[in-house]
């Protein structure tokens, strides 16, 4: 059976390809009889916003999806995520890193050039080798940090890994390319590479439909899921819509929001095929 999801962050109204994205995963759940879920991913408490979730939910309605079992929201599950993390520093996968953007952007200035991953930069690895003692000296000073993955050491305990790709086939993971990524901070408990792996895991999710931006992700989710004896589901990685001078839709489209096009009078089966869902 086919398990898919939509997991949108409620920091502002969806927009078309939102709706394309919605509407995809569920096809794919309902054509197969299987089951089409929907999450919130509200980590970020600065910037998610209760009503942008109930505008969520209210603009897939109208679009005629329905979805099956209880919304998870992940606000309601940190300590899931604080259990995960517990287990991976305890083996050794995790370190608390006091860096400061400035600092490490300085930190790569002095050292002329740095590796590039998909974002930028990679960390350089300034906190990876401080002794535990000093570690744990500055926690207690009240120190800030951030919990990074150690990802040579995580790559070289999990060994060669890959996915299957729907577009793209069998593709062979490289999480190194995203050097030591941050999986939580001591204002925002979790990451999404962190939450998003869990969740389908715990969500029993088969087939993760996401844009295409989000594909070098998959090389730190497919660790992850190595490291915490996870299952692996399939993934299906679509194209972004873009406007007609090729940008891709945000949610600073205002008038783009599905909120929006319904209000100015359009249908839902007008605004499914502006959304590259229906001919």
């Amino acid at each position: 059976m086919i398990v898919t999801r939509f997991a949108p962050s409620p920091t502002g109204h969806l927009h078309l390809g939102h709706a394309h994205s919605a509407l995809l995963a569920w096809r794919r759940a309902r054509e197969s009889g299987g089951r089409f879920l929907l999450r919130l991913e509200d980590i970020d408490a600065t910037r998610c916003r209760a009503d942008y979730a109930d505008s969520v939910l209210a603009d897939l309605a109208w679009l005629g999806l329905d979805w099956d079992g209880a919304v998870r929201r992940q606000s309601a599950h940190f300590a899931d995520y604080r259990a995960v993390l517990d287990d991976l520093a305890a083996r050794g996968f995790v370190y608390p890193c006091f860096c400061t953007r400035a600092a490490i952007q300085a930190e790569i200035a002095r050292a002329g050039s740095a590796p590039h991953g998909p974002e930028g930069p990679l960390y350089p690895g300034t906190c990876r080798g401080l002794a535990a003692a000093r570690r744990a000296a500055r926690i207690a000073a009240g120190e800030p940090y951030a919990l990074r993955l150690d990802v040579a050491r995580a790559v070289a305990a999990a060994g060669t890994l890959s996915w299957i790709d729907e577009q793209e086939g069998a593709v062979r993971a490289d999480p190194a390319s995203h050097g030591d990524v941050v999986l939580a901070r001591k204002d925002v408990p979790t990451s999404y590479h962190l939450a998003v792996t869990l969740d389908d895991a715990l969500q029993g999710v088969t087939l993760v439909t996401r844009g295409e931006d989000l594909f070098t992700a998959t090389h730190i989710h497919r660790l992850l899921q190595a490291l915490l004896d996870l299952p692996v589901p399939r993934y299906l990685h679509h194209r972004l819509l873009t406007d007609a001078s090729g940008r891709r839709y945000a949610k600073r489209d205002r008038a783009l929001t599905i909120a929006a096009l319904r209000d100015a009078g359009r249908r839902p089966e007008e605004v499914r095929v502006m959304a590259a869902f229906e001919e």
